[in-house]
């Protein structure tokens, strides 16, 4: 029961998505220098946890009340009252500490972003979640920092593959985060959220989201079109895009809960495809 409290104060599933995301830009950050280090591929992997466990601590503390509210965040350890603010505290405090050390020996530039991400996520778009759709935006920003945090870790600069990769991420959560929220509207709702561009499942909103996807396919293509990746990475994410642009073109013909699933679902499997896809073609062409 402890660790299954533990795994959704922390959302286990997300930060192992964000930690994945940053260690395969921390292995491309690593072949631009010429070698991989793994003692601080681990270290990245620790710090990279332990900051966005911190994170979603943070954000569940804050939003504690209105987890409450909601059916599916109403099992959580603090709004269940298995565990208080204080312990929830101590701990966020203790990971964010420990995760920022762990990535600031590795350089100071990932541990500034790194706490940069923290408190953007935890105390800028958590509240702003209630106030307007605009929190989607700003939500995407420390979302997608974990692979520019991962490359710089490797490699301390933030040239034109960080801002590749710090890009791809970026544009991805807008229809990831539309279609979750396009599933989950009736319970955000409970809550007081307003995530959909235009606060409900209508049009406007199904018409963000897929023009969303369709600014993903030109992005997606980027690692090619600057030669860092070849026609591998180039083929896999053009498929990749165009079949997330066909699930949301489905979301806006229907404009139904189903097809948002389709969508939301097609989101988890599209970023770990294209960064490995991106991973396995930039070693090859720096051999």
């Amino acid at each position: 029961m402890i660790w299954s409290d533990f795994s959704k104060l922390i959302k286990l599933r997300l930060t192992f998505l964000v930690v994945f995301s940053a260690s395969i830009s921390f292995l491309i950050g690593s072949k631009v220098n010429g070698e991989i280090v793994w003692s601080n591929w681990l270290m990245l992997i620790a710090g990279g946890f332990l900051v966005t466990a911190a994170a979603n601590c943070f954000n569940e503390i804050i939003e504690k009340d209105l987890d409450k509210l909601m059916k599916r965040t109403m099992d959580r350890p603090i709004p269940a009252g298995r565990m208080t603010t204080g312990q929830g505290l101590v701990m966020g405090l203790f990971m964010g500490i420990a995760g920022t050390i762990l990535l600031g020996k590795l350089n100071l530039t990932a541990g500034y972003l790194s706490v940069f991400s923290v408190i953007l996520y935890a105390f800028v778009y958590t509240p702003l979640k209630r106030k307007s759709p605009i929190a989607v935006f700003v939500g995407a920003i420390p979302g997608a920092l974990p692979p520019l945090i991962g490359y710089v870790a490797a490699h301390p600069q933030i040239d034109t593959i960080a801002l590749i990769l710090f890009g791809i991420q970026f544009v991805w959560q807008f229809p990831h985060f539309w279609a979750i929220a396009w599933v989950l509207d009736d319970d955000y709702k409970l809550a007081g959220f307003r995530l959909l561009p235009s606060g409900q499942r209508n049009l406007t909103s199904a018409l963000f989201t897929f023009a969303s996807t369709a600014i993903l396919i030109p992005v997606s293509l980027l690692p090619t079109y600057y030669g860092y990746g070849g026609y591998y990475v180039g083929g896999v994410s053009l498929v990749c895009s165009w079949l997330f642009f066909y699930l949301a073109l489905m979301l806006l013909r229907t404009r139904q809960i189903k097809e948002a699933k389709y969508l939301m679902y097609g989101s988890f499997f599209y970023l770990p495809i294209v960064q490995l896809m991106f991973l396995f073609d930039f070693i090859g062409k720096v051999k």
